[in-house]
């Protein structure tokens, strides 16, 4: 009988009917696994199921058995892919269920900063208000999105989708090229344009040795409209001692970021200094977690199963 082992269901929020797959199995599951643990719980699987507990090459090799790996997120790199490759083992990842979730959740941030929601609430409970003795007060800066320019780095499904909404709005969109290109693609613009005009900029890309530290000192002083910087894709992304020296330093307006390079943060993260300033929002890699985009998220990691099951495996990478 296939032995399916799920090991992390805790990252899967609780309102997620967690469905089974309908031909005969075994099912284990665990909340978490720590990385120390996981060889000895896939030892004898079939099939892993994983979210964030690595499943690396030493894991791998202690379960002979082991045939498949889906992963229940778009990111797989959690996963030595290339053993498991080499391996002849199937691994699959979702794709598109966040097409909603992180968008939305990408435009709260930059609502909330573009606004100064976060420093005229903090403002408000303070009892500004009661102290201006006039109907409003101008302690922070607000600004319209109409009329404004992002530059989006990704320009997938979600990238695309970040722009359909900004087009809505009003506001200017540009993709930006690959970094170090000759020249953009079609229908991207040179990296150095994007960082120098956008009033606003947002991540969507995978974490890559090619795209780690993408944005970092040199990018940040390139910024000559002091934009936004957004990031719901991938801890990595831009260098987190940079990102705090641009914010020292006046060289962005603020950030909004739901992902870090560890997660959860070490205690020495440079982020975790500067969380009290009204013009920095963290949230804990929540963007791709509303109710609907998990349980179909949770869809597309059962539908995987059954298909691998079938003979026919689905988004294999």
């Amino acid at each position: 009988m296939t032995k399916i082992v799920f090991l992390d269901r805790d990252t899967i929020g609780p309102a997620v009917t967690i469905t089974r797959p309908s031909f005969p199995h075994e099912w284990v599951e665990y909340g978490k696994t720590p990385e120390t643990e996981v060889a000895g719980r896939i030892r004898e699987a079939d099939i892993v199921i994983t979210n964030k507990a690595p499943v690396r090459e030493a894991s791998i090799k202690a379960a002979p058995k082991l045939k498949m790996i889906t992963v229940a997120a778009t990111g797989y790199d959690v996963i030595d892919l290339a053993f498991a490759k080499e391996r002849g083992i199937v691994v699959s990842n979702v794709r598109g269920y966040a097409v909603n979730t992180v968008p939305e959740h990408t435009f709260a941030l930059i609502f909330a900063l573009r606004r100064s929601i976060v420093g005229f609430r903090e403002d408000v409970i303070a009892g500004e208000w009661q102290r201006a003795n006039q109907f409003c007060f101008f302690n922070h800066p607000i600004r319209d999105l109409a009329n404004s320019t992002i530059g989006i780095f990704g320009g997938g499904t979600l990238g695309q989708s970040v722009a359909r909404i900004a087009k809505a709005l009003g506001m200017k969109v540009m993709f930006a090229g690959r970094k170090g290109a000759a020249k953009a693609a079609e229908g991207y613009t040179p990296i150095e344009t994007v960082l120098e005009e956008a009033d606003i900029i947002t991540l969507h890309m995978p974490l890559k040795p090619e795209t780690r530290d993408l944005i970092g000192i040199e990018e940040f002083r390139r910024m000559k409209r002091h934009p936004l910087i957004i990031n719901t894709a991938r801890g990595g992304l831009v260098n987190e001692a940079d990102l705090v020296t641009a914010l020292d330093e006046g060289l962005i307006a603020g950030a909004g970021f739901d992902v870090l390079t560890k997660e959860p943060p070490a205690a020495d993260n440079p982020l975790l200094t500067v969380l009290d300033r009204p013009n920095v929002i963290l949230t804990p890699h929540v963007a791709w977690a509303s109710d609907e985009a998990m349980q179909a998220l949770w869809a597309q990691v059962i539908g995987h199963v059954e298909n691998f099951e079938k003979g026919t495996p689905s988004n294999a990478l």
